[in-house]
């Protein structure tokens, strides 16, 4: 027997910034992953596991909330290394979602220094396993995704900083929006092969998109005319440290090659900017550009409660303080 599908994102209503911004990390890993805030009931994990869909291992890892660090890196079998002269290798989280998609739910309640590793790692695409002087390196190559409520606890300045990317979703959706989305998943349900062969050609057109854009993205520079128009505009952003410049211009660079361009353009600087900027602008300083709009009557994201392919939200968690500053970005 086979697995059940999953729903596939190309049949995916609204939601087009979180998309756009999964699509960009997509073609380059090295951006540093995706945080996605925004209220319980969102269905983040049916997108996330979409995208995987769109890479080449087609891999999706999730990591437990409360798991060790022993399980996100493995572990290191010493007893093997005496008796055998090497290391014995258990992989752990990190090393499954090599080449796919790690997903990371309700990522702020995780321990500070698992969030640190993981970043780590995700920067870097390589982990590396030591202990008592031996070591073990291995490929680590994935997309990282990860989500929070921000009524249930925040990240600490620094980790935040650290995410690539930043999409906040609503959880106001239009009426005929709305339809869309319940008429979809009821196709689903009642029949998950069919409804994705029905979709199979959009799915089919997005994986090639993405592949292209892979192959592309080496060729397209990262210029001096792009880099100092995003340097100016982190600068008056007020966004604290380099993080923010480097991401913008990867981000920027990875839109060009989403649409088939050979140079980075204004277009695709300022498709990104509220993506890199939203999470480290300074909490007094207007937005530096205008945020990336879909099209009219494209935003369609579900309403809290059940998500918009019929995902059961997760029990809140109690947490002591809750943060008092707007969990959206503000209009300019």
């Amino acid at each position: 027997m086979t697995d059940t599908p999953h729903f596939p994102l190309s049949a995916v209503v609204g939601a087009d910034d979180l998309k756009l911004a999964l699509y960009l990390t997509a073609i380059d890993p090295k951006i540093g992953g995706v945080l996605i805030e925004g209220p319980r009931g969102m269905a983040k994990s049916t997108l996330a596991r979409g995208l995987a869909d769109l890479l080449a291992s087609g891999q999706f890892v999730t990591l437990p909330l409360g798991a060790t660090e022993e399980r996100l890196v493995g572990t290191l079998d010493l007893d093997a290394a005496l008796s055998e002269g090497r290391a014995q290798f258990s992989p752990g989280v990190l090393a499954k979602a090599d080449g796919g998609v790690l997903y990371v739910d309700e990522v702020n309640l995780l321990p500070d220094h698992l969030v640190d590793l993981l970043l780590d790692v995700a920067a870097s695409g390589t982990n590396l396993v030591e202990r008592d002087g031996i070591s073990h390196r291995h490929s680590a190559k994935f997309v990282l995704i990860g989500t929070m409520n921000p009524e249930e606890g925040e990240l600490r300045p620094q980790l935040l900083d650290r995410f690539g990317l930043n999409v906040a979703l609503s959880g106001h959706t239009a009426p005929t929006e709305r339809g869309q989305i319940i008429r979809r998943r009821l196709d689903f349900d009642s029949d998950p092969q069919g409804f994705c062969a029905e979709w199979e050609s959009q799915q089919q057109a997005l994986r090639e998109r993405c592949q292209k854009a892979r192959s592309a993205l080496a060729s397209i520079p990262l210029d001096d005319a792009a880099l100092a128009q995003i340097t100016e505009r982190c600068f008056a952003a007020g966004v604290d440290g380099l993080r923010a410049d480097l991401v913008w211009l990867r981000a920027a660079r990875a839109h060009a090659a989403w649409r088939g361009a050979s140079a980075i353009a204004e277009e695709d600087i300022d498709a990104v900017a509220e993506f890199a900027l939203r999470h480290r602008r300074r909490e007094h300083t207007p937005p530096a550009s205008q945020p990336h709009q879909p099209p009219s009557g494209q935003n369609a994201n579900p309403s809290e409660g059940e998500g918009q392919w019929g995902e059961m939200p997760a029990q809140a968690l109690p947490i002591g303080a809750r943060r008092e500053v707007p969990s959206w970005p503000k209009k300019p």
